[in-house]
């Protein structure tokens, strides 16, 4: 087990960022990485790769060789959270860490956040009430002085088996991105 703080995993000149919830108990906090070694990294990273994004094969592993090229990968927590589930506090105490390593991409224009949490702690990161900016699959809101955000529903195992969350809506919100980061001259 790997039982600590779970860095970033990406390219520190990445344009895109993926903000998640937290560590998945059996997943990151396993391995290292952000959404490795659970079925919902398999999504994140195989649509990553058909938008261009990875070199080398996702392999549920922290050693498999995949790189990500134009992105990274961050949790709004960086600790796997007690029940696999954060708490308000968790989520606060981290959000400085997520605002740094968020500061720290000199090219960074978007930000796809996973699910509500990721949402709203991205939003109270840039400084902005989260409650102003409605989580739905697909919005989109550009924040003052910070990048464009882009929501769509966390690619959990739970939002995959009941359908809440198709591969082809997932695909759907990676493809507006890179649309939109080809018009900003991101990509």
């Amino acid at each position: 087990m790997f039982n600590a703080p779970v860095p970033a995993f990406g390219d520190p000149g990445a344009w895109l960022a993926i903000v998640g919830l937290a560590p998945g108990v059996t997943g990151a906090n396993r391995t290292g990485r952000p959404f490795t070694g659970d079925q919902a990294g398999g999504l994140l990273y195989e649509t990553l790769g058909k938008f261009g994004f990875t070199r080398g094969e996702y392999g549920g592993t922290a050693d498999d060789g995949l790189r990500l090229n134009g992105a990274i990968v961050h949790n709004a927590v960086r600790c796997v959270p007690p029940q696999n589930k954060p708490v308000g506090t968790e989520v606060n105490n981290c959000r400085p860490f997520l605002r740094a390593a968020l500061d720290a991409l000199p090219k960074l224009t978007t930000i796809v956040a996973l699910g509500t949490v990721a949402h709203g702690s991205t939003l109270r990161a840039y400084g902005e009430v989260a409650g102003r900016y409605i989580f739905g699959h697909g919005a989109e809101y550009a924040i003052p002085d910070g990048p464009l955000l882009i929501d769509s529903y966390h690619c959990s195992r739970y939002n995959q088996n009941t359908r809440r969350l198709t591969p082809e809506m997932f695909e759907a919100v990676f493809a507006r991105a890179v649309e939109l980061g080809i018009s900003s001259g991101s990509t």
